[in-house]
């Protein structure tokens, strides 16, 4: 409708193809690069191709290395057809375990292959043909039909989902689980002055014998909608809502409309957070993420952005997250000037990827539709965990790429299975030979059952572009910002919580207590007068840890040394297991108390902070499952700019 709508001006772009997307490792790492020099927060993938064709003149003021490279690979997109991706890989291998965001691939696959190709009729049309396959599994990713414009492109057929800022860690949709046939309708070019891109999408899941119909079980195909709005009003900071439903299959039907609306703007009433509602006048299963992204500019990049998500709604309301996850990241572009360094932590409550009418959950083929954490338990045990990753890049002098990577996830321990921490360590080395990639890798670790894995294999990969960048050359040229400023706070605060154990008047109100502040934040200006940022803080509350992540940092400064705050964000309370709520709150500052100190006085408050009663101690669970902790603080605190 978008495009019908829209005349064919001037101004209109044709369609974009699509980058690889966990398929090529060494370019993937140059183009989001290039991205964050751009100050282009990503926010989703896979990423269009005229998304870093347009952010490369901003990159090559910095880089002129690495945007050659870059715009050599992107040469293969700019002909009638081509061949754009193509990697094959052999193994040995011992032990079996879910390889991450490999499509579900597990580790003992003896091999590995993927291609695709292109033909572009017009610039209004693209036909691509793409597969990957392993032992015992083929599926046609990346085989698909575009259609349309920059601003309505229309594409049908196997395209990835991945709505998360994470590049290796997505709670809503990643490359965790087979490609899903979908229709998508999206936009690659921002609009209007606020940055805005929006994305939605019908999938087809895989067949389950296993969803609940008045009785019994049906057997069919589900319905996956997913939509993404996502907003960047300021260079270098974006914020995005996603949202995905499951819904259907078997003799639950196709669902009609106005239940899809209802269930959408609805969940509380609509789905299974409503006593009131059987089975078969629930909609289905939903998730839901906020995500926020922040490029800090400057001779030593880089990116922080953060996660707040739940699977279903909370009791409190429509719109506050039930079973919460919360995700932070950082990635480092360059540093010490061969290196390049990510970290990734993630953290969710029970109740991830399971459900009552789905018994086979958010998953497809036997796999997670999101974290690739979540696929280390026993199905469909509904346990939290928390998981964490380090991946460190080295381009050493005598040539190649040189990567590391260490993982490891921790279910929660109350759940009923005695699981063990699990972790591996991945080592890889790549680098060209006549028009290719080569190279080896190996990984060994063990899984949450105690079982150890490993595997060693060798690969080759079409295309040598990714090489030559060196040691960036504009580690000791580039200045940072004026208005771009890190900072660390300590203070204290003061802190009251609300306690509510139930709907039955169980509250208790904690005394008022005084307790340490320490917070640590990065900010750059958007305008004359205003700045935006992120920062995590740490407190103590009720003697319990409380820490909060802004993803939203406002800041207004008056032509006098006084300013104004606003933030929003996602809390973690540690309440015997954590809780989660909605974070928000005002201040005031003032500037230059003294050279580079800022005095700040902020009044926060964390909304409806919340678990499920899972542990021995814990008050019945009926009439609600959930305890809430409404926690009202202060804090006073000196800031110091460097």
């Amino acid at each position: 409708m978008l495009a019908s709508a829209a005349p064919l001006s001037g101004w209109a772009r044709g369609v974009s193809p699509y980058l690889p997307l966990e398929l090529a490792p060494e370019i993937e790492r140059q183009i989001e690069r290039v991205l964050i020099l751009a100050d282009r927060p990503v926010m989703s993938r896979p990423i269009a191709a005229a998304t870093v064709l347009d952010a490369l003149p901003a990159a090559c003021r910095i880089d002129e290395a690495l945007c050659r490279s870059v715009r050599r690979y992107l040469a293969r997109y700019m002909n009638k057809a081509g061949l754009v991706q193509a990697s094959g890989e052999v193994a040995a291998t011992d032990g079996a375990a879910a390889l991450p965001n490999q499509r579900g691939m597990p580790s003992d696959s003896a091999w590995q292959a993927s291609a695709q190709a292109y033909w572009q009729p017009s610039d209004y049309a693209i036909l691509s043909v793409g597969g990957v396959a392993y032992e015992g599994e083929a599926m046609p990713t990346g085989s698909l039909l575009s259609l349309g414009f920059d601003f309505a492109q229309l594409d049908i057929g196997y395209r990835d989902h991945w709505f998360s800022p994470f590049t290796h860690s997505a709670m809503i949709i990643s490359t965790q689980a087979p490609t899903l046939p979908s229709i998508t309708l999206s936009n690659y070019r921002p609009v209007t002055r606020f940055g805005f891109q929006y994305e939605v999408f019908l999938a087809e899941m895989g067949h389950s014998e296993r969803i609940r119909f008045e009785d019994g079980f049906t057997s069919g195909k589900p319905r996956l909608a997913g939509m993404r709005l996502a907003i960047e009003p300021a260079p270098g900071w974006s914020l995005s809502a996603n949202r995905m439903l499951q819904f259907g299959g078997g003799e639950r039907g196709g669902t009609s409309f106005g239940d899809f609306v209802d269930a959408l703007f609805k969940p509380s009433q609509n789905d299974n957070r409503s006593a009131d509602l059987s089975q078969e006048q629930e909609f289905g299963n939903q998730v839901a993420a906020w995500t926020g992204r922040f490029i800090f500019p400057g001779p030593t990049p880089f990116s922080v952005y953060m996660e707040y998500a739940g699977e279903d709604t909370s009791y409190a309301g429509n719109y506050r997250l039930g079973n919460a996850a919360l995700s932070v990241g950082l990635t480092v572009p360059q540093l010490w000037r061969r290196f390049d360094l990510t970290y990734e932590a993630s953290e969710w409550q029970n109740g991830w990827y399971v459900h009552g009418i789905y018994a086979d959950g958010l998953t497809h083929e036997g796999h997670v539709l999101g974290h690739w954490g979540a696929d280390d338990r026993v199905f469909p045990d509904a346990v939290g965990a928390q998981s964490h990753m380090l991946r460190i890049g080295w381009e050493p002098r005598f040539g190649g790429l040189m990567q590391f990577r260490a993982r490891t996830i921790a279910n929660e321990d109350y759940a009923s299975i005695d699981y063990r921490r699990g972790y591996d360590v991945m080592l890889s080395y790549a680098r060209t030979l006549r028009g290719f990639t080569t190279g080896a890798q190996i990984l060994a670790g063990r899984d949450v059952f105690g079982d150890h894995y490993s595997r060693l294999a060798g690969f080759v990969r079409f295309g040598d572009e990714w090489a030559g960048t060196g040691a960036a050359a504009w580690s000791g040229d580039l200045k940072r910002p004026r208005g771009a400023e890190l900072f660390v706070d300590t203070g204290v605060n003061v802190n009251r919580v609300q306690i509510r154990l139930d709907d039955a008047g169980q509250e208790t109100t904690t005394s008022t207590q005084v307790a340490p502040h320490f917070a640590l934040g990065a900010r750059r200006a958007v305008s004359d007068r205003s700045d935006l940022g992120v920062r995590v803080e740490l407190d103590r509350v009720d003697d319990e840890l409380l820490l909060a992540l802004r993803i939203l940092d406002y800041r207004y400064r008056f032509k006098n040394p006084l300013a104004l705050t606003a933030f929003a964000g996602a809390a973690r309370y540690d309440a015997g297991i954590p809780a989660y709520g909605y974070y928000l709150g005002a201040g005031a500052q003032w500037r230059d108390i003294l050279p580079r100190f800022d005095l700040s006085l902020d009044v926060r408050y964390a909304d409806k902070v919340a678990r499920d009663k899972l542990l021995s101690d814990d008050p019945p669970i009926a009439p609600r499952p959930d305890i809430f902790y409404d926690i009202t603080s202060a804090s006073l605190s000196l800031s110091f700019r460097f």
